[in-house]
């Protein structure tokens, strides 16, 4: 009896330790596990404002995490965040838990991350796509404006009807710069082009992406340029669904999503940006500024589907490469015209 006893004893202590630590390693509610911390004396912490199965501008920041860990040697954590407010909470918990980087994905988080910042003097916040900078806050500023110029051209040439789509999830400053600089690539070629914009208003509703590409193609859109993440996809769907419709995709190599269709992609080369900077961090070597990262830096670039090659005009072709080397020589500055208030 006494040994029957002591053996369930020892499996009831076994089970109640198991509890006990499957309970502390488990973070609650997608937040970053306070208890434990970072393990690693080089940790970096992502926060996304959208899922990183988006294909693009979320799923590109986490590769560049991945990378991270891979070549740094890094303990990282992700959090998608949807709210100002969740923004401010996740950066405060990985500062209280020692990350060494953390990275708000977007211009939004900005905001966050300057009241944030001074709470936590050990730990270096960067933010991407915006320009605020503080003793231990810095950002990170890609050129979008330079591929996304090469990439009106390409769309300008290819339409038959004269009339292109811009459609991005919200009207951040970065989108609307792209979109800016892809109408004035568009007339570059055709200076009686027409172009027609829109804003979803979020970045996941791969429906309404859908709905807004057909309300553009009624309107005679015959090539969409969008930079809307997880909502693009449903752009991408609907310009596959239509006859002599092409896309342009944005933020990572999308060519394959959709590769009978889309023309090429504004490509932000995240991996090769985020690790950079991280590698300063580990080093001790990094100081708080507005990183700019454009052509001549190869993290942007515009990426021609290899699917396309032949359906592009070889003229257009040729003068779009010879442009890219000029960008990436500093030779050539994208013109910065404004669209009127409906996009045209």
């Amino acid at each position: 009896m006494t040994s029957k006893r002591n053996s369930a004893i020892v499996v009831l202590f076994i089970h109640m330790a198991v509890g006990i630590l499957t309970g502390c390693s488990a973070p609650k509610n997608g937040a970053p596990d306070a208890a434990s911390g970072a393990k690693s004396s080089f940790s970096v912490a992502l926060l996304t404002p959208g899922p990183i199965s988006d294909h693009s501008w979320n799923g590109g920041a986490y590769a560049g995490l991945l990378r991270i860990r891979d070549s740094l040697g890094a303990d990282i954590s992700h959090i998608q965040t949807k709210t100002p407010s969740e923004f401010e909470e996740n950066f405060r918990q990985y500062g209280a838990q020692g990350y060494s980087f953390v990275i708000g994905h977007g211009f939004e988080f900005q905001d966050a991350a300057a009241r944030v910042g001074p709470a936590f003097p050990k730990t270096v916040f960067v933010t991407t796509g915006g320009t605020r900078t503080s003793a231990n806050v810095a950002a990170i500023s890609f050129a979008f404006e330079q591929p996304s110029y090469l990439a009106g051209m390409v769309a300008a040439s290819m339409s038959k009807t004269g009339t292109l789509g811009c459609i991005g999830g919200t009207e951040l400053p970065p989108v609307k710069s792209g979109f800016v600089a892809f109408a004035a690539g568009a007339r570059a070629i055709n200076p009686r082009v027409r172009i027609i914009t829109a804003y979803l208003g979020n970045w996941e509703d791969a429906s309404a992406g859908k709905e807004q590409a057909l309300a553009q193609m009624a309107r005679g859109v015959d090539v969409i340029y969008q930079n809307a993440d997880a909502a693009g996809l449903g752009i991408f769907q609907a310009a596959k669904d239509s006859k002599g419709v092409y896309i342009i995709g944005s933020n990572a190599n999308q060519n394959s999503v959709a590769p009978g269709v889309t023309l090429g992609s504004v490509v932000i080369d995240l991996p090769h940006a985020l690790i950079t900077v991280a590698r300063e961090v580990k080093n001790g070597t990094f100081t708080p500024r507005v990183i700019t990262l454009d052509t001549r830096s190869g993290v942007m670039k515009w990426v021609v589907n290899p699917i396309m090659v032949s359906a592009i005009p070889a003229r257009t072709m040729h003068l779009v490469d010879s442009l890219a080397r000029a960008m990436a020589d500093g030779t050539f500055m994208v013109p910065s015209p404004r669209l009127s208030p409906e996009g045209k």
